[in-house]
């Protein structure tokens, strides 16, 4: 994973150990105030809560344990491959579209960060500019041609 990528990580572990955990952990004690726990949708809810956050935080500090990270700007080359940004144009309607390649942890499309086990990370891996890929998506196959490829 990118060394951004690793940072985030650390950043939404943090804020779930020191803010959500005792949040939550103060809820569940106020919810158990109020009786009856068979019937307090509160408590319910609360507990529900502490279980999504203590599983990602299992998800994350495993993820940042086993993260091996890769300075992006210190790599360069022709070649698609783990932290390029890659300049696509889709073949049927000309658009063009830049995405960089990352792990699956920090894959965010609103950012133009796409994993490389998506199915479009696999079809660009290996591939340089001006190779045609095809990908399988929901919609059907798409064809895009790669048009630039760039580590910085």
């Amino acid at each position: 994973m990118t060394a951004e990528g690793h940072a985030i990580l650390q950043d939404e572990l943090r804020t779930l150990k020191t803010v959500e955990r005792p949040t939550v952990i103060k809820a569940i004690a106020a919810a158990r105030e109020h009786g009856d726990l068979s019937e307090n949708a509160e408590y319910h809810a609360a507990r529900e809560r502490q279980s999504f956050i203590e599983g990602r935080i299992g998800e994350l500090e495993d993820a940042t344990k086993r993260a091996e990270i890769i300075d992006t700007s210190k790599l360069k080359g022709k070649t698609v491959r783990f932290g390029a940004k890659v300049k696509l144009a889709d073949e049927d309607s000309g658009d063009e579209i830049t995405y960089q390649l990352v792990g699956e942890f920090e894959a965010d499309l609103k950012k133009k960060k796409i994993s490389i086990a998506s199915p479009l990370g696999k079809a660009l891996i290996g591939r340089e500019a001006d190779d045609s890929v095809e990908v399988q998506t929901p919609n059907g196959v798409r064809y895009y041609e790669i048009v630039s490829v760039r580590f910085k």
